[in-house]
Order: C-alpha cells, then structure tokens, then sequence
C-alpha cells in the first residue's frame, strides 16, 4: 500500500497552466511524516506533478510549446494514472484515497485524452462513486467534479449508470450537510445523463423530480443554473411532463423568468425553453396562462415590414373606442399628448384593462417601428425545430399587444400563427377580456372573409374560444358580426370545421341576447329600477334608465337580426341539421332555437322542411341505438353524450316551433308523436324528457293527440317523466321541504289507482328515499311516506328492498312509541315478511 502523501504546492517550473488553475493544495493535517517515506513521497509528489502537466498540456494543445514537447509530457505524464487509480482502492488509507480522486479530477480536465485513460482501467467508475459517500468533502466533491467530467462523454453514460452513480449521487443531494460546490457537480453530472434521451428515465425512475425542482429555489445561482437545465433537458421528453407540473415545475420558472439580475441570463434561457416545451400540451400551456404568460410564434423580422402606424389623429383606446376629449383643450396640444384625458372626473377614467391594453400597444409599435420587435437570431437555439415552427414567451400584456399587431400585417403564415396562438391564450375571462381591450375582434371577424383558408380557420377558431365571454359576444353584435357570421354560414364552399365553429359562436352570441331581453322583462313586469347589471351597462348595451330605451333597442335589434337571417341562412342551418355529426347537431338546433323565437322565421323554417328534418334527427337516434334501449350499454361514452345533447337541443326547437300553427300544420303530427312517446319511455337523461313532455302536452292542446284510452297520453307523462323526477330530486335535494313537497306530490299521484304508477316508483329506485323520509320526517311528510310505502308493499317483489332500505326497525320504533300514525305503520309491519 503506498503510504499518506502531503503534497506541497507545485514548484516554479510546473506547468503555466497549472499556476493558472490556482495550485492545487493538498495537506496532511495533524500526521509527522516519518523521514523513511520521503522518497516515496517525493516520487508520488512528482507523479503528480508530471501527471497534472501532461493533462494541461494537452488541454493547451501545446500552446507556447512545440507540439512534439507537449504529446512527449503527455506521454509521460499518462504512464502514472495508473498509480493514481490503484490508489483509489477501497484497502488504501483514506487520505492516500483523496489525494488520488483529486489528482485525477484535476487530471481529467486535460479533456477526452486524458478521461480515456482513467476509463481504460476496470472498475475505475465504481471506485470513483464510492467516494460520494467519504466522510471528506474534498474527496466527495472531487469524486462528484470527475463523474462530471467523465458523464460529460456519452461513451461512458452507460458504464455510470450501471456502477450506481445515478442512486448515489441522489443519495448525496438528500443529506442535509451538503456543499454548494457538491451540489454544483451532482446537479451537472445529471445534466449530463439527462442530455441523452434514453437515460431520462434513470432520473424519473428515481422518483427525485421533486428534489431537482426544489433546487430551483436554492441560494446558489450556479446550482440553480444546473437545475433550469436538467428540467430543460426533462422537458425535451413529453412522457417527463406530467411529472415536472405535479412538481410545481411551472410557477418556479416563471418566476425565473420574470427575474432581471443579469446573473440570471443563463437561468432565464434555460426557463423560457422548459415553459415552451411544456406549452405544446394544451393543459399545461392553460397554466402557464393562468401564470401570466402567452406563447407568442415567431413570424420573421421580414414580417413586420408591412406594419404602418396610424397617421396622427385624435387618440382611441385599442379596441376602437374613443377616449373622451377634454372641455378646455390646451393651445399648445398638451391635450392631445396627454391622450384627452380628464383625470379630475373619475367617469372618464379608464379601467385596468384598457390601461394595460395601451401600454402593450404602445410598447409593441414602437419595437415594430425601430425594427426591434423580432431579432432574426431570436429562438435559434431551440435546436432540431424548423423557423416556421418556433415560439417565444412574453409577459400577457406584449404578448396580447404582440398577437393583435400581428394578425394586421400581411404575412398570411403569420396571421394563421397569431390567430391560432390567441385562440390558445383564450383560457379565462381575463384573457378573453384583454384580447377584447386590445382590439383583437374586429380583425378577427375581418379574416373570416380572407382568401387564405388556414388563415379563415385560424380566425374562426380563436373567435370560438373568445366568444365564451359575454362581453366578447357583445363586442361581436357591436362590429356587426352577426351579419358576417351569417354570410359564412350560407355561403356552399364554407369548410364543416369552420362552419361549426360559426354556429357555436352564433349560439352564444344569439343566447346572451335572449338573456338581456328576458331580464329586462322581468324588470320591467317587476318595475324594479336595476333593469341590467353594471356590467351590461358597461358594455354599451343598454342605458338603465327606466323610459324602456334600453328594452326597445334590444327589441329593434331581435326585429333587424330577422333580416340577416333570412331564408338562405335558415335553409343551410336546417340542411346541417340533418347531415351532420351529433355535436354540431346541438349547435345548430340551437342557433334555430333562438330564430324560431319570431313568426317571420318559424314561416322560413316550415318552408325549409325543418319538421322533416326534425322527424329525422329524432328517429335516427333509435337507429343509432346509442339511447332508447336499456340493455344498450356497450356505446362509448361520449357519442351517447354527443346525441343526448343533439336530441334535447332538437326537442327545445320543436317545442319553440310548436307555438306557431303555420308549423303545426306542416308536421307528420302520427309520426311526432309516436318518436315522442317512445322517447318517453326510454332511458333518454330526465332534462331531455322534459322537453318531451313540453311538446306531448302543446300537441295535446291543439288536439293533435288522438290516443282515447284511460288516462291518455297523461298518464305516460306520469309514469315516465313525474314519478322519475320526484323520485331523482328526492335522493339528491338537499332541501328538506323540496323533500317533504314532492312526498306529498308522490302520495297524491299513488292515490289515483293506476297499479302502474307503483311499479314506475320502484323502478325509479324511491323505496330508500321513502325509508329516509320516516327516519327524518314528520307530520303530513311522514304520513305521505308511510301510504306511499304500504302501496309499493302491496307487491311482494318490493319487500326485499324495503328490508334492506331498513324500513322494518323504523316502522316498529313508530308502532313502539305510538305516534300518531302508529296504525299505518302496523299494517304496513304486517305486510312484510318479519
């Protein structure tokens, strides 16, 4: 075994750039030396000196020497790394260890050359990660400082991975006694395997995700510069995303991202290329959003060469709205520079919103303006994407600002990018309300006439996603996009994707319509003076004022839309009814919902055999088999979800048509009828069959009901409509009283005789809500309870339920303290089989 070696800084004639490293320094503190061992210490001392300078001659590459000389001290300085790593053996003393790990270390930083020659020896790697855990800091981050050079090799990954340094460095990140420079060198041996694709699951295999985020936070820029990097690398890999947000991936980058110390450059860099690899999930891109950030494509400085400022004129706020000039202009054009605000009344102030949506316009122009706002280098370095392809992150107020520039230049790839990256931004109501302020629907609805399809598509798809806002619907109707909409959905050559993206967005507008105009009349029946909500008076709506100017605008606007939506518009909406998928089905039965409202386009709609289109949206539903038979229930999910919207948005149209006898007339009144009634007795959701009773119970006002048995189509309604709601909203109400109301409602409809109206109870699963309700009741509820039971136990099949809804205990606890109904409960008692 060599002996402990104290090692003396390197003399005057060491290498240049041994000095320029800063001397390493090893010393034994605390041991004589015996002077029998100074010639091997001298010669070990040399070794490692002559060791140390062929590693940095090599690095050199021979600067300030002929080549000869420095492949001549490498060579002879490769012939002791032998020694140094026999030393590392775990039967050597402990400082003989660490003066070898540190020597090689050192040694390794001569580049590939020389970590080959440390690699060339067996079992080298596993000796080198033992070290991690020495009780000596210097050996451990000597140990850590090597693995990171060797790791930095992909030849040597695998070899790594195997000795266990992956476990062991992770291992050392856990304890609480750890180095910033330990950590430093673990963190970038990690960076190194995370570089390699198929070793990123080492890293979530070891379950220290969470560990990785953390270091984030740490105090150390350095060590938080190898983490953003790790994660950066993590993020390259979509099957990692999951794991980083359950972390907390996202506000800790942000925050990164928004920090402005120059040391954090590198921190920054590495934050925004994690935040754009996680956006490309749509979840975690709304989160980001949620965070304050959007993802902006980048279109080409070349781009922005069509941008032309306004010419000076009075100033408007971004979406077009004019800013309130000033009573007392100013002689000198302070007024106008001052923007015509009168900041001494508060009305003429404006909100947060429009204030934020000037700033980012303002800042956004002037980059456009200077050439500044896109650098041609800018996302270069996201390696492996085409140009086309490349994104960028920006604060919400540029990067809203940004996107509506963007969609007024010329470039139709980069309208298309922009129009698409604001439908993705469009995640909350403070970002559908920002992209109103900064005056992104007027252009919007403009693309939707453009000539470039990818662009038209783009437009409809973000007006989609912004028109959830109300106040984006009203600013809509506003720019007269009703009219718009109206002309892309007539016209044949519209593509399915966007024309139903259009009718989606005509429902919403057409359904906050409807809306305003039934408050209003609930106002004005109630004479209250609050007829609209700040909110709408702030949309320009209405003026809410009492004279009924605001009802009679919004009426004379119901009367012009009848005019957009002429015959043509009705026809096509009514052939896209019939032929579509069942999603857009929905949409489309609602938009007709909301025109059926007037006579003039109930007439359009009978002239366009909307009831034969009905009769057929209607059957097809029993053809499918997607609903009407119970024991169907092999269908996905989804598409039985998809006809169950399809059909009751179709059964509120029939029931709005209905009023009108023009319509009446023109239906099949044996055909709609038998599709309702077999509806009815079907396992169709109960708000569907709510409107199926809705338009069973106007055809038998109008007397186009013709069935002369006992009870009619009444008693249908009864068993398979009343019963199963009572029942449904008895086992899921959370009011006692809407509890005790239909208990009464169940007794009244039991005492009427009809032994069917016992068996639709049962069905409906009313026996243990009735057990409920005499546990819990009291007075008329609990006698209602107790005669509705004793009907149903008139069947014996009912008993087993009633036993095990725990009724018997119950009834003798009525029985046992005489209550006053005490006798029902006995019979009652009696019937059952106890």
């Amino acid at each position: 075994m060599l002996p402990a070696l104290a090692v003396a800084a390197p003399t005057q004639s060491a290498s240049p750039a041994l000095s320029s490293l800063g001397r390493y320094h090893l010393h034994h503190h605390g041991v004589q030396l015996d002077l029998r061992r100074l010639p091997s210490l001298a010669a070990a001392g040399r070794a490692r000196d002559r060791l140390l300078a062929s590693a940095f001659a090599s690095a050199d590459g021979g600067a300030g020497q002929d080549v000869g000389t420095s492949e001549s001290t490498a060579s002879s300085g490769s012939a002791y790394v032998g020694l140094f790593v026999r030393m590392l053996g775990l039967d050597n003393d402990a400082l003989d260890r660490e003066h070898a790990i540190c020597t090689l270390q050192h040694y390794s930083l001569g580049g590939q050359k020389c970590i080959d020659e440390i690699m060339q020896f067996p079992g080298c790697i596993s000796l080198i990660t033992s070290l991690l855990k020495s009780e000596s800091s210097r050996a451990c981050e000597a140990a850590a400082g090597l693995l990171h050079n060797i790791t930095s090799l992909k030849l040597y990954r695998d070899v790594a991975i195997e000795s266990g340094a992956v476990e062991e460095i992770f291992s050392r990140l856990l304890t609480s006694t750890i180095t910033p420079e330990m950590k430093e060198q673990c963190l970038c041996t990690i960076w190194n395997f995370s570089t390699d694709q198929n070793l990123r699951y080492k890293i979530l295999g070891s379950d220290m995700v969470i560990l990785i985020v953390r270091f984030l936070d740490d105090e150390d820029i350095k060590v938080k510069e190898a983490a953003a990097s790790i994660i950066s690398n993590l993020t390259l890999s979509h099957s990692c995303h999951g794991d980083l947000v359950e972390a907390g991936v996202i506000p800790k980058l942000v925050h990164l991202l928004q920090t402005k110390e120059d040391d954090y450059k590198i921190i920054r860099k590495e934050a925004r290329r994690s935040l754009l690899e996680l956006s490309t999930d749509d979840n975690y891109h709304a989160i980001i959003v949620e965070e304050g950030l959007v993802r902006v494509p980048l279109v080409g400085s070349s781009a922005y060469n069509a941008f032309r400022p306004q010419p000076h004129s009075w100033p408007s706020f971004p979406d077009g709205s004019e800013i309130q000039r000033s009573s007392r202009p100013s002689k000198y054009g302070a007024t106008e520079l001052l923007l015509g605000l009168s900041v001494s009344e508060k009305k003429t102030e404006p909100d947060e919103a429009k204030i934020n949506a000037m700033i980012g316009r303002s800042n956004q122009q002037f980059l456009a303006r200077v050439g500044a706002i896109e650098l041609d280098d800018e996302g270069k370095e996201q390696s492996g994407t085409q140009r086309n392809d490349l994104y960028t992150i920006l604060p919400w107020v540029d990067g809203v600002a940004r996107l509506v520039l963007v969609i007024g230049l010329e470039d139709v790839s980069a309208i298309a990018k922009a129009a698409k990256a604001i439908g993705n931004a469009s995640v909350n109501e403070h970002m559908r309300t920002s992209f109103k302020e900064a005056g992104a629907v007027k252009p919007l609805l403009q693309l939707l006439m453009h000539s470039d399809i990818p662009v038209r598509e783009a437009s409809a798809y973000a007006l989609e996603k912004l028109s959830v806002s109300s106040k984006v619907c009203a600013n809509i109707r506003a720019e007269g996009g009703l009219e718009l909409l109206a002309n892309v959905v007539k016209d044949p050559g519209t593509p399915v994707e966007q024309l139903e993206k259009m009718i989606d967005i005509l429902s919403r507008v057409l359904d906050m319509d409807t809306s305003i105009i039934t408050e209003l009349d609930y106002y004005a029946s109630t004479g209250s003076e609050d007829i609209v909500s700040g909110e709408s008076r702030s949309q320009g709506n209405v003026d809410g004022g009492l004279n009924g100017t605001s009802h009679k605008l919004l009426k004379q606007d119901e009367i012009a839309s009848e005019s957009i939506f002429d015959f043509d518009v009705i026809s096509r909406l009514t052939k896209v009814l019939k032929e579509s998928s069942p999603s857009l089905q929905a949409k489309c039965a609602t938009v007709l919902e909301h025109l059926a409202a007037s006579e003039q386009n109930a007439t359009a709609m009978t002239g366009a055999c909307t009831a034969s289109v009905i009769e057929t949206v209607l059957g097809m539903v029993f053809i499918s088999g997607a609903i009407g038979d119970p024991e169907n229930l092999d269908e996905p999910p989804t598409l039985v979800i998809e006809v169950s919207h399809a059909v009751a948005s179709t059964l509120r149209l029939l029931t709005k048509l209905l009023d009108f006898d023009i319509f009446v007339r023109s239906i099949n009144t044996v055909k709609i009828v038998s599709l309702l009634r077999r509806m009815l007795k079907s396992n169709i959701p109960l708000e569907s069959k709510d409107w199926v009773t809705s338009c069973l119970v106007k055809l038998e006002s109008r007397g186009a009901l013709f069935d002369r048995s006992v009870g009619g189509i009444g008693t249908e309604i009864t068993i398979y409509h009343t019963i199963p709601r009572l029942v449904e909203e008895m086992m899921t109400s959370f009011s006692f009283e809407k509890k005790r109301k239909n208990v009464i409602e169940l007794n009244k409809i039991m005492s009427g005789g009809v032994m069917e109206y016992a068996r639709a109870v049962a069905t409906a699963g009313g026996i243990f809500p009735l057990v409920k309700m005499i546990e819990e009741s009291e007075g008329d509820a609990l006698e209602a309870s107790l005669d509705v039971l004793y009907n149903l136990s008139m069947d014996p099949e009912n008993h087993p339920a009633m036993i095990a809804a725990g009724a018997v205990p119950l009834l003798k606890r009525i029985v046992h303290v005489e209550s006053p109904h005490w006798k029902r409960a006995l019979q009652l008692l009696r019937t059952l089989p106890v």
